[in-house]
């Protein structure tokens, strides 16, 4: 594939580009190019907003070119500051090792980790040193610095910035001169760091890498970025059935970013399917059915896809109950005489992570007990042991008395 054939497989959908012409004079070299992709490791879970990015590494990789994943244990630590109100807590050590191992093993679902270099940042990063750090830090001003969106916010609501934060970019920057990247590619929210990483690469006497970003990926609530911390994400390691649901319930505006950037839509296929559904040729329910499909059966199989589709009509369609129940284990030692207060039953199911969401939902309806919708959310129940207990509509199991 020509260089200009590969340059124009390579933008697609993307935002921030540094520069095409960078870009096409490395591939005209006709050789495999370094493409960087950088993960901190600050939770243990991948969701369908990671995978954006990482589908882009697929590409390159196909396309014949070197990738290169970097665990950030050592900045992870520091915290990424990007998109940020305020300083976040330092994480320990264990935390990050623990979190990298989970990170590595989900990353091979998406890249052939087989042909990827697998670096972690601490290698190089502690062997810096004080000398190494200080000639680091000396490359780039507090000035230009502050100039990032985080930063600049913060100092005018005079929100505590820490020093540490300000290493975040260079050290970030310092691992493209570690790894000579050629290519770096990310969310948007990566850009600022980016960049300081072109100026970095400079002061070391590199040719400084590519920007690529991507836009980050709406959640299912429709509104904020996908983020586990908000509760609207796709895990990539979701059960099937959890994985088509949870795709099921996103706002029908969504479906157009989630087909472009998770199944490789183009804009004018995006925008036909959209012209179909306006038209009525198209239910909104079959496209966002097709899009829950497309995505279960890249992460699991066809097969899982389509008993997902299967177990979701069942359950949702026709009103029945899911082919297999979670047990829900309650503890005789929680009855209160004969009974035990609802709100205990469904924390111990882990329905929901706290007594006050559980009275929430109550009040709102959404709990039922074989069948029967509850809104007492004082009500105690004198459980038997067998019955069913559903919350909300994916979130359904049968108690086990212990």
């Amino acid at each position: 594939m020509s260089p200009k054939e590969q340059l124009e497989i390579l933008r697609f959908a993307s935002i921030d580009f540094n520069s095409e012409a960078e870009l096409l004079a490395k591939l005209e070299r006709g050789q495999p190019l370094r493409i960087k992709y950088g993960a901190d490791p600050s939770a243990p879970d991948l969701h369908l907003g990671h995978s954006v990015p990482m589908r882009r590494l697929k590409q390159f990789q196909d396309l014949g070119h070197q990738i290169v994943f970097i665990i950030g244990d050592f900045t992870a630590r520091i915290g990424d500051p990007s998109g940020k109100s305020k300083t976040r807590p330092m994480l320990t050590q264990e935390q990050v090792e623990e979190n990298a191992r989970s990170y590595a093993a989900q990353v091979r679902k998406i890249v052939d980790m087989e042909r990827a270099e697998l670096h972690y940042n601490s290698t190089w990063l502690n062997a810096l040193g004080v000398d190494g750090m200080l000639k680091l830090c000396s490359f780039y001003t507090v000035a230009r610095m502050l100039e990032r969106d985080d930063f600049s916010k913060r100092m005018k609501e005079e929100v505590p910035i820490s020093v540490v934060e300000l290493l975040y970019p260079l050290t970030q920057a310092y691992d493209s001169v570690a790894v000579r990247a050629d290519v770096e590619l990310g969310g948007t929210d990566q850009l600022f760091n980016f960049l300081v990483g072109r100026d970095i690469m400079r002061a070391y006497g590199l040719e400084p890498q590519v920007v690529m970003t991507w836009p980050l990926l709406v959640g299912t609530d429709g509104t904020d970025k996908m983020s586990k911390s908000l509760g609207n994400y796709v895990g990539i390691t979701d059960a099937p059935q959890d994985m088509y649901g949870k795709l099921m319930s996103i706002p029908d505006a969504a479906m157009p970013m989630y087909y472009e950037l998770l199944l490789n839509r183009t804009k004018a296929e995006v925008a036909a399917m959209v012209a179909e559904i306006e038209a009525g040729v198209l239910h909104p329910r079959q496209a966002k059915s097709d899009l829950a499909r497309a995505i279960v059966t890249t992460y699991h199989s066809a097969e899982a896809g389509a008993a997902a589709v299967a177990e979701f009509d069942k359950v949702f369609s026709q009103r029945e109950l899911p082919t297999e129940l979670d047990d829900i284990l309650v503890s005789r030692g929680e009855f209160e005489g004969d009974s035990i207060w609802l709100v205990k039953v469904m924390v111990a199911a882990q329905f929901v992570a706290s007594n006050g969401e559980a009275r929430r939902l109550i009040k709102q309806g959404a709990v039922k007990l074989d069948g029967e919708i509850i809104t007492d959310e004082m009500a105690q129940l004198a459980l038997q042991g067998g019955e069913v207990l559903q919350v909300g509509k994916r979130r359904v199991g049968r108690v086990v008395l212990q």
